[in-house]
């Protein structure tokens, strides 16, 4: 019996060694056939309501448990594939803001990050408490989870040069900051729910000494890098150049990943820090960066598909669904049109910066946190998170183009009148 035994450990071990290859393949497969229909759709995605975005997402909704259930991932693994988009889009933006640039142009984001989210912040949990009926404490952690707007589909606007300078710098700093600063929030407010997440501490104090960390390493380790490459007989030859802010970017989320830092607040301001002591290098890495970041949030989207099974739609019911198109349409857009009273945004610009308050990667990881901190309701969190965040997506992927050209259009006049629209948008 024990030879029989042996004889048939090999081959319990060979078949679950060929299913994870089967599921690594499939994933491998279906990630490249959306990365080849993106490309090949660009153009057109370029000119219409089609997206990138929906590509990867309709591609993983086909492979994975909605549609022929090839591919099934983890909700651990979503989280983690969220984690690494977020921090490698988040570096990439960064470098849109050097120092100059966030020197000019504090005022709104600064309003919108300390007034806006936090009436976002309000106004979700509220939505969660008298529309999905959840108990105040988990409430509160919607509301956290749901607050920060994303880069990843602001990035839409930001990285269109047609748009007015002064609406990619008001979404491009507000989001590259408040992903890192809602992180705390969620920590805190799932210990108070009586959560204790994995690997996460919710000390306050913990949370604040993270948060400075992040901030201190995105700041030291470029600084170190390029001092380095100051140093005599020490440089990188133009064709290898971009790879040196990629390789700073890992080692960053290396180090981060070891300390326990925010490592969303590290990217962002590493990005900008390597715009501002280092330009050329930032140019040379910016086309790389957005190749890269691309592919990370391709990935974490067929990832994000997988999560979306027919029970999670279903549980959401008519108040879930009620819920997202609240949290899309009110929470976001009414808070900023307040705050941006009296700013020298146009009333279009107002409303564009309004609407593209999107939420995605950063609340799918923060989701898949509750979901695995033992806190009650947890699971009715992430249902309600997980249909605001595909309601987001559709939403706002496929409308960048017209937003954009809407807003265009006054640039194109502006220009013609010569009007300093790309002036610094004060306070």
């Amino acid at each position: 019996m024990a030879a029989e035994r042996h004889r048939l450990l090999p081959h319990a071990s060979g078949g679950r060694r060929r299913g994870r290859r089967a599921g690594v393949t499939a994933l491998v497969l279906t990630f490249a056939i959306a990365l080849l229909l993106a490309v090949l759709t660009s153009s057109l995605a370029s000119r219409s309501a089609l997206s990138t975005t929906l590509v990867f997402l309709v591609v993983g909704m086909v492979a994975g448990p909605l549609g022929l259930g090839v591919v099934d991932v983890s909700s651990k693994a979503a989280e983690k594939a969220a984690e690494i988009a977020l921090f490698a889009i988040l570096f990439t933006d960064g470098q849109h803001a050097p120092l100059r640039v966030l020197r000019r142009n504090w005022g709104p984001p600064t309003r919108a990050l300390l007034v806006a989210m936090p009436l976002t912040f309000a106004i979700v949990a509220a939505l969660g408490h008298w529309v999905a009926g959840l108990p105040w404490p988990a409430a509160l952690v919607l509301g956290a989870v749901l607050a920060p707007t994303d880069p990843v589909f602001a990035s839409a606007l930001v990285g269109r040069e047609d748009v007015p300078q002064r609406v990619r710098h008001m979404l491009n700093i507000e989001s590259g900051l408040n992903d890192g600063l809602a992180l705390p929030a969620v920590l805190v407010f799932v210990g108070l729910a009586g959560g204790t997440p994995e690997e996460w501490s919710t000390e306050p104090w913990t949370l604040v000494l993270e948060v400075l960390v992040g901030i201190a390493l995105g700041v030291v380790i470029p600084i170190a890098v390029v001092s380095v490459l100051r140093l005599p007989g020490v440089g990188a030859v133009p064709s290898l150049l971009p790879l040196g802010p990629l390789a700073l970017a890992l080692l960053l989320y290396g180090v981060c990943e070891l300390t326990h830092a925010n490592s969303f607040l590290a990217a962002f301001v590493a990005g900008s820090t390597v715009a501002t002591i280092r330009p050329t290098a930032s140019d040379s890495f910016r086309r790389t960066g957005e190749l890269v970041s691309e592919m990370a949030k391709g990935a974490a989207l067929i990832a994000f598909a997988s999560l979306l099974d027919r029970e999670l739609l279903v549980d959401a019911g008519i108040a879930g669904l009620v819920l997202a198109a609240a949290v899309l349409l009110v929470s976001r857009p009414l808070p900023v049109m307040a705050v941006m009273v009296g700013s020298r945004l146009t009333m279009k610009e107002q409303l564009a910066v309004a609407w593209f308050g999107p939420k995605g990667f950063a609340s799918v990881a923060y989701a898949v946190i509750v979901l695995f901190s033992g806190m009650q309701d947890a699971g009715e969190v992430f249902v309600l998170v997980g249909v605001t965040v595909l309601f987001s997506v559709v939403a706002h992927s496929s409308t960048d183009v017209a937003v954009a050209s809407w807003l265009s259009r006054d640039e194109d006049k502006a220009v013609e009148r010569g009007d300093m629209s790309a002036e610094p948008l004060g306070t």
